[in-house]
């Protein structure tokens, strides 16, 4: 009876040994000592993406070697591989180049996938960037002048070089993208004295419509901003719809009398 159960705890030992080894198939040791998610399962089908963020862009001495740092899903390589970046198309003014990974398709990402991890993709340039702008998935874009090597700067907005402030019609655009107003928004006519900046603008308001097409079509909402220039290009200073310079010198008083003294009142046209 002994060799029995002596030979039944053999068994069943046996058994809890083989499924605690089949347990530790499931998962890996990380850095830390600590288990970590195993590598998708071989069925699992991988899909291209493009980045979530394009960070920063770097370029070796010999000013070809192109460094892009880039988030997608992570860490590691279960939650997204095959980093790659290519150059698509150049010209005289700028580098095109595409950065893809691949991840899995298919449902919501794991739960060790749901942050984001930097990576770096390396690719050479046919020839040195130069002058030339360079433009990541056609979002980003890096340019080399006036950056500090090996690092390439960031473009704004305004592009790589805005234009300086003046009294130029490129200027008074830069001035509209500095407001908080719709896209489309028309700009009416600048009083301008290289230093002070006054215009109104107009902000279509209600249906998508034709103007007299029914009730509503072709509203809009008219508002007049007074500008102060600055390094950083035209900055707001007022807003306003009244007649004159009321608004503006009770926040500026500097603000010359002669560029607003004899604007007339605004009005909601609907």
């Amino acid at each position: 009876m002994r060799r029995t159960r002596s030979l039944l705890t053999v068994v069943l030992l046996s058994a809890v040994g083989v499924l605690l080894l089949g347990a530790c198939g499931t998962l890996r040791a990380g850095s830390d000592g600590a288990a970590t998610a195993t590598e998708p399962p071989e069925s699992t089908r991988w899909q291209t993406y493009a980045p979530i963020g394009v960070t920063a862009a770097r370029l070796a001495d010999d000013r070809r070697t192109l460094d892009v740092d880039v988030e997608v899903p992570g860490p590691g390589k279960t939650c997204a591989r095959d980093l790659k970046a290519v150059v698509t198309d150049t010209s005289d003014r700028t580098v095109w180049v595409q950065v893809t990974y691949s991840a899995p398709a298919g449902g919501p990402p794991r739960a060790d996938c749901r942050t984001t991890a930097t990576v770096t993709a390396e690719v050479r340039l046919p020839s040195p960037l130069g002058h030339r702008a360079l433009s990541v998935d056609n979002f980003t874009t890096f340019t080399a002048d006036g950056a500090d090597p090996p690092h390439l700067r960031l473009c704004g907005e305004l592009g790589c070089h805005p234009a300086p402030t003046g009294c130029t019609p490129a200027s008074y655009d830069q001035a509209v993208m500095a407001l908080d107003v719709p896209n489309h928004t028309s700009r009416g006519d600048e009083r301008c004295d290289g230093k002070w900046l006054v215009f109104d603008v107009s902000s279509r308001m209600g249906p998508a419509c034709p103007e007299g097409a029914g009730p509503g079509c072709g509203a809009s909402l008219d508002d007049r901003w007074f500008f102060r220039a600055e390094e950083s290009g035209w900055k707001p200073i007022a807003r306003s719809t009244k007649a004159g310079c009321t608004d503006v010198h009770a926040i500026e008083p500097a603000f010359p009398s002669a560029l607003c003294a004899d604007l007339p009142p605004l009005k909601r046209s609907n």
